[in-house]
């Protein structure tokens, strides 16, 4: 038999290193609302059968009819499991009537009775009072945890507990797995995170991970941060247009297939133009694309397209909107990836990087995801151009280290100029990674036709 049981979540357990360790003690920490109760009842749904069954113990944390209410508004709570392959039990009189001797004695019984594969309690944590101050909840302890190695079951407790408590409360000690779930706040956003604090016979995903609560259960995404990777993989040698005929202009032979394209520039200027005229070549060629917008609203994204005949609405463009009030950026990259893999898509716009780098926890996180998504789009063969905002209207004091223009393969800029009180828009290719271009500043307008470049006057 497999040493490691699926948690019920696929996500969780990549985070896992491949599940629950079989016959171990499993903690489970977080504070109230974090999701405990969803992993613990996910975890039995998923792996409980009439001849492998669940026991799920309620202590005095929630009333057992509450927790059985709630449960059923999960999808994968399933009516019919429940007296046949996962028992519920109310230890809470018995804890208040006998104290811990009297859950001891119970929870003997019910193991002779049942025989489980899986023992859940909920809320392990709030057994705690009724030690006493004699010390008595260390030997509870030890006496639990000696019934439960010596018969061939895995145990999950769930507890409100805090960090600070990894290190005095003795549960910490003898779980042989330790989850923490949690609430992370940065700025004004508030976002929860999952981390392995311990896991013993096996290895897991360091770090934190975002997850999400819904009536499906607990959706984890594992924290996107791809390593260096050396091996070679196939690079197309085949040279396409930008499909931004001012820009092409200043190309000798377009792009590599598969390359990124940072656009930077005030507000205004013709970015999301630039890259309607990026995805909307390959669209015009049979080709699928994707646009990953938090800038505009699909309405007002086709009426702009509408203005240069097309349309948003075309059946091998993929419009994935979402927006930047309530992103997840773990859930939103996932998507996007998957999007990319499963259509094929050779081009993709991203609108726009600045609406991500706010989203992200942080700058390492954001940095991480974007190095993440470059890599992966390589492999994948497909083409990325992302926008980015920058505030200054006429002159760029500092774009080395601008939504890490330095790992992209191409960085177009684009400026105002100002000339005796008229603006113009101006345009400047500062890298192509691998090909050569036109390096100086050369005015641009937007006309019927797209972005074009204004005719240079000639000189005598």
């Amino acid at each position: 038999m497999n040493d490691r049981m699926t948690s019920g979540s696929d996500p969780l357990d990549v985070v896992l290193g491949g599940g629950l360790p079989r016959n171990a003690i499993v903690l489970v920490m977080g504070a109230p609302g974090a999701g405990k109760t969803i992993v613990a009842q996910q975890w039995v749904f998923a792996n409980a059968t009439p001849e492998l069954p669940a026991l799920y113990l309620s202590t005095v944390s929630e009333p057992l009819e509450k927790l059985l209410r709630y449960g059923q508004t999960l999808s994968f709570f399933d009516p019919t499991a429940v007296g046949r392959s996962i028992w519920y039990e109310d230890l809470g009189t018995i804890l208040r009537d006998q104290g811990l001797q009297g859950v001891l004695d119970r929870v003997r019984e019910l193991i002779r009775v049942r025989q489980p594969a899986m023992i859940v309690i909920d809320s392990f944590k709030a057994m705690h009072p009724y030690a006493g101050r004699s010390g008595g909840f260390r030997p509870f302890l030890h006496d639990l945890a000696g019934m439960l190695s010596a018969f061939p079951a895995t145990s999950m407790w769930v507890g409100e507990y805090q960090e600070d408590e990894i290190q005095r409360s003795p549960e910490f000690a003898v779980a042989d797995a330790i989850i923490a779930l949690k609430s992370v706040r940065s700025a004004e956003r508030t976002s929860r995170v999952l981390q392995v604090h311990k896991l013993r016979g096996g290895g897991f995903l360091s770090g934190t991970h975002s997850y999400r609560l819904s009536d499906e259960g607990i959706t984890v995404y594992p924290r996107l941060a791809d390593p260096a990777d050396s091996r070679d993989y196939e690079l197309r040698g085949e040279r396409v247009p930008s499909g931004i005929q001012a820009l092409d202009d200043m190309l000798e032979d377009g792009y590599w297939s598969g390359a990124s394209t940072l656009v930077a520039g005030p507000t205004g200027i013709g970015k999301t133009l630039m890259g309607l005229h990026f995805v909307f070549h390959a669209v015009n060629q049979g080709e699928r694309a994707i646009i990953a917008t938090m800038q505009e609203h699909p309405s007002q994204l086709e009426r702009t397209a509408a203005q240069f005949g097309w349309s948003v609405k075309a059946d091998n463009l993929i419009l994935m909107y979402r927006s930047p009030v309530d992103l997840n950026v773990d859930q939103w990259v996932y998507e996007l990836l998957d999007m990319i893999e499963t259509t094929g898509a050779s081009r993709v716009l991203l609108d726009s990087l600045a609406d991500l780098q706010v989203a992200a926890p942080d700058q390492v996180r954001f940095r991480e995801y974007l190095y993440s998504l470059l890599h992966r789009s390589s492999r994948y063969g497909t083409s990325l151009m992302m926008t980015y905002e920058l505030p200054e209207l006429f002159g760029v004091s500092r774009l080395s280290d601008v939504a890490v223009s330095h790992l992209a393969d191409n960085v177009v800029l684009l400026q105002y100029r100002r000339v005796a009180g008229v603006m113009s828009r101006t345009l400047t290719v500062l890298k192509t990674r691998a090909t050569d271009h036109e390096s100086g500043v050369k005015d641009f307008e937007i006309t019927a036709d797209g972005i074009m470049l204004v005719p240079e006057p000639a000189t005598e």
